[in-house]
């Protein structure tokens, strides 16, 4: 996977992408992401990866100021069509690069996006870096705890559609848990645990 080859295929994805990941199982998953989450009006919220803005329709967003972004053109451009001019920031941006500065959001929410950048670990560490101390990130996303034969087997193959099968939330994580973030819930919540919501903190336990 490289940001160019994402770019085309998310072009193509995103006509179609709700009938196939916001409806059915996903859509009963992306609910169960955001059961307990207690935002409070004013927050700063961002979502990474947005997509087609999902996420954002299952939560009260006229109470929070909301900074959406997606590395794909046309995928904010089928998100920005579901809300009213200007009640979210909507910006085009890397998840492995962002432009904003350090400690500034209280929630960072990322959905199905560390697993389609080409480089999981530096995505990781920019949610880290811009998340306030006592902030919260909200991971939904797929993750191989032990990848089968099988799926060692498919993973290059899969990885041509846009998406890994075989990224490791516990690799991931290894070298931030215990310094820089406390993992406060880690939930399966789709597919026999392959999809999981994992809730972190910014902060030593």
């Amino acid at each position: 996977m490289n940001n160019h080859w994402n770019k085309w295929i998310y072009r193509l994805w995103s006509p179609v992408y709700d009938y196939f990941f916001n409806r059915g199982p996903f859509l009963k998953a992306r609910r169960k992401v955001f059961d307990g989450v207690d935002f409070r009006p004013g927050d700063k919220v961002l979502f990474i990866g947005v997509g087609t803005g999902a996420d954002l329709e299952l939560i009260h967003f006229e109470e929070l100021d909301i900074t959406a972004i997606d590395y794909s053109e046309e995928m904010l451009r089928q998100a920005k069509k579901k809300f009213p001019p200007g009640t979210i920031s909507f910006r085009q941006m890397d998840a492995q690069d962002l432009h904003l500065p350090d400690n500034a959001f209280d929630y960072v929410i990322a959905s199905l996006i560390l697993s389609v950048v080409p480089n999981s670990n530096r995505a990781f560490a920019e949610m880290i870096r811009v998340t306030k101390k006592n902030g919260q990130m909200i991971i939904f996303d797929k993750f191989a705890a032990k990848p089968s034969f099988v799926k060692k087997l498919l993973r290059p193959i899969i990885k041509v559609l846009g998406t890994d099968i075989g990224l490791s939330f516990e690799k991931l994580v290894k070298k931030h848990e215990g310094s820089t973030i406390t993992i406060v819930e880690d939930h399966p919540v789709m597919l026999d645990g392959m999809y999981r919501k994992i809730l972190i903190r910014k902060g030593k336990p």
